[in-house]
């Protein structure tokens, strides 16, 4: 594999990222403006006067064509504007930068407790050394990956609310603001706990069943076999090198499962009262704001994108034959 082919790989995934958010904004937007009902209307509720939700839609732009409205906003994004949100009436593009920064603070601890908790379960369950544990580990992340999030999340803050350990929804107290850098910190990150368990939990389930399955494989490998009958104990194989191995299929989709977090966390958001990007692509569902929706579904589908691209490039380094076209 030469640095050229990985260039011209690494671009045209690129050019298939850029793709990929551009349409799923556009039918965002565009499945926004013909559902009934928008955001003038909301605004002003049904029994409104028809001069003033008229005077409301040409004041925003509404009663102008789709065809203009959208081609308008195609050449904004070529200068990355997203367009002014009704609902707050500040850029989308600076909205959506400011929420993504929160769902980053709640989605790397999240991706933490998966990557911790999912592998080395993984790994465990994957050598099936101890018959009990390994079943045990399995019924555990079926049960967790048999749970909806809308309900586990559920669940946790029903917890936290009927034994008041922890607060239950939010990202700061209300008076955490006349509180010293280190008490808000704590406070911080005690509104961290129970949603980071609501997304992180389901996530080190599916890396656990990932792991698992390459490291089965990865144990039946000859090479493998060959270090056992040296006399290599078990323990020093398995984590010297069938891990090594294992980690390949796992690091080509762990962009992936890293960027779904960043993107997928709309129930927890929600439930929590987190003020990430889930809450913010709620309010803009609600009050139909036409550019938020867009904005912020081009968001989730960036962090997707760019999850899927990390992949691709972590599987071309660890079999060139991808880049060269040929699949193993």
């Amino acid at each position: 594999m030469t640095a050229a082919s990985l260039v011209r790989y690494f671009a045209r995934r690129l050019a298939a990222a850029f793709l990929l958010v551009w349409l799923v904004s556009s039918a965002a937007l565009l499945l926004t403006w013909i559902a009934p009902g928008d955001f003038a209307v909301g605004v002003h509720g049904l029994d409104a006067d028809p001069t003033v939700v008229a005077e409301t839609r040409q004041r925003l732009g509404l009663d102008r064509p789709l065809p203009i409205v959208y081609g308008e906003w195609v050449l904004r994004l070529l200068r990355l504007d997203f367009g002014t949100s009704f609902l707050y009436g500040r850029p989308v593009l600076d909205l959506v930068l400011d929420r993504a920064a929160n769902t980053a603070v709640l989605a790397l601890p999240a991706l933490a407790v998966a990557t911790l908790v999912g592998i080395p379960l993984g790994v465990i369950s994957g050598t099936r050394r101890h018959r009990a544990t390994t079943l045990g580990i399995e019924a555990a992340s079926s049960m967790l990956l048999s749970i909806p999030p809308l309900v586990l999340t559920l669940g946790l803050v029903f917890v936290a609310v009927s034994t008041g350990w922890l607060p239950a929804g939010g990202m700061t107290s209300a008076a955490a603001a006349s509180w010293t850098p280190v008490a808000r910190l704590g406070d911080v990150l005690a509104h961290l706990v129970v949603p980071t368990i609501a997304l992180g939990l389901p996530m080190a389930a599916v890396l656990e069943r990932m792991q698992s399955q390459a490291m089965a494989e990865a144990i039946g490998q000859p090479f493998v076999r060959a270090v056992l009958a040296r006399g290599v104990s078990i323990r020093r194989t398995v984590w010297r090198h069938a891990f090594r191995v294992s980690l390949t299929p796992v690091a080509s989709l762990y962009g992936i499962v890293a960027a779904s977090l960043f993107s997928g966390s709309f129930a927890v958001e929600v439930v929590t009262a987190w003020p990430g990007l889930g809450l913010l692509m709620r309010d803009a569902l609600v009050s139909r704001d036409l550019y938020l929706v867009a904005g912020t579904t081009a968001a989730g589908a960036a962090l997707v994108a760019a999850g899927t691209l990390v992949s691709d490039v972590l599987l071309a380094v660890a079999d060139p034959r991808v880049v060269e076209g040929r699949r193993p």
